[in-house]
Order: structure tokens, then C-alpha cells, then sequence
């Protein structure tokens, strides 16, 4: 299967931290593929340093062949990469339209039917189009932050715990929106809830003390008792 996007032997710091040793793994096209991990291991630093927020001390980081390490960020979300920060990055002071239309690169045909769909996917957010998004509950601000990285014509989504702190009814939600959207894009998801992760995925990584320790088909680790106790704490 075509690989969309390669880490190979990826180092990375944070200031004077060594925070990745030899990262190395592939993302093929039109799966949704998990980095899986205890907190603090690496997996939202594995993703910052794809999107350039990082510098890439070693290795390289390939997109559709391209060598994209150490571009600017704004140069890797040119190149059809989105990006859902775990802190969600939403602009409170504007309205979803206003943070909606904000990060949309272009306004053409295609782009406005993204953008009917993701509404369709989270009606709240069509409910709710002209209020502010800092008056947004948790739960809707992670849904605007997923349609903003969504209505832009990317060909992979990167998703950073998009569970946290969330009730289990709106995270039930989010995760069949994400499930929808697999259909549509190739996704990268970071997330500490097993269950969001393992209904999601087609394969994973485990990440553990900024190494990769493991990896295989997500139908397989949910039947290893062994690894998910070992690495993710779950018994």
C-alpha cells in the first residue's frame, strides 16, 4: 500500500530535551493510522515535528515523497497536511463562521462542499454559526477545530487527543464524525482513549519514552493483553 507520509530514524528536542530517538514509520494513504502511548512519551511532539513546529535535528520526514522536514509550518499545510492541536488552537473571540472562513485557504465549489458536509457532520456548529466560539461548550470547540482542519482540500489530517476532556457521549460522537471523515482523508491520530483509538484505527504505534516500541493492525492489539498492559497501562 502507497505510503503518504514516512518518518525515517526522526530525532527531535525540545530546547535542550531529547524528546525523539529514531522515530520511524509510515502512514499509508486512506487509512486512519494511531500513535498510541502513556503521557508524555512523544506522540504530540512526534506530531509537532511534522508540522514543522519541531525541528528535525536527524532523520527525515517524507509527504507524497517530498522531504518536508524543517519546512516552515506554513509550507507543510500548503502541501494538503491539516493539523487538530490538542489544545484545539480556536479563536475565542470570533464566531465559528469567522473561524471557519479564517482558515480556509481558497473559496471555490469544492472547498463550500467540504464545508456543507462538515456541517452536516456537526450541526451544532450550523446551530451556533454566528456565536462566538469562546462561548462554545468543550465538546463543540473540538468539533469546530476538526471541521476548520477538514474543509481545506487536505489529503491528511493530523488529530491530537481529540477526546480530552470530554463527556463520553460527546466523545462517542466525535469519534463516529472521525470514522466519517476516514472515508474522505487519510488520518493520523494521537489519543490516549483506547476505545475512540481502536474503533478509528487500522493500524498502530506505540511510542514510549520518545522511542517506538511496537506496531502492528489495531484487530491485533486489541487481543494483546500483554502490550496494552505493558505500554498503555490497560488491563
Amino acid at each position: 500500500m502507497q505510503s503518504l507520509l514516512k518518518l525515517n530514524q526522526v530525532e527531535a528536542f525540545i530546547q535542550k530535551f531529547h524528546i525523539l530517538h529514531d522515530i520511524s514509520f509510515e502512514v499509508p494513504k486512506g487509512e486512519a493510522t494511531v500513535l498510541l502511548g502513556r503521557n508524555g512519551a512523544g506522540k504530540t511532539t512526534t506530531l509537532r515535528t511534522i508540522m514543522g513546529l519541531n525541528q528535525v535535528s536527524k532523520g527525515s520526514i517524507t509527504y507524497k515523497g517530498e522531504d518536508i522536514g524543517n519546512m516552515n509550518p506554513y509550507q507543510i499545510a500548503n502541501k494538503g497536511i491539516g493539523f487538530v492541536p490538542e489544545d484545539q488552537g480556536i479563536f475565542g473571540g470570533l464566531t465559528i463562521e469567522e473561524n471557519m472562513r479564517v482558515a480556509m485557504k481558497k473559496e471555490d465549489e469544492e472547498t463550500t462542499k467540504r464545508m456543507e458536509w462538515v456541517l452536516e457532520l456537526f450541526p451544532d456548529l450550523k446551530k451556533f454559526w454566528k456565536k462566538a466560539s469562546g462561548q462554545l461548550s468543550g465538546g463543540q470547540k473540538q468539533m469546530l477545530a476538526i471541521a476548520r482542519a477538514y474543509v481545506n482540500d487536505n489529503d491528511l489530517l493530523l488529530i491530537d487527543e481529540p477526546s480530552k476532556g470530554l463527556a463520553p457521549i460527546v466523545v462517542e460522537k466525535v469519534t463516529e464524525s472521525i470514522q466519517q471523515m476516514k472515508e474522505q482523508t487519510t488520518i493520523l491520530l494521537v489519543e490516549q482513549n483506547f476505545m475512540m483509538a481502536s474503533k478509528i484505527g487500522d493500524q498502530f504505534y506505540i511510542i514510549d519514552d520518545g522511542q517506538m516500541v511496537h506496531s502492528g493492525q489495531m484487530e491485533e492489539l486489541k487481543e494483546d493483553k500483554a502490550i496494552m498492559k505493558k505500554y498503555l497501562g490497560i488491563s
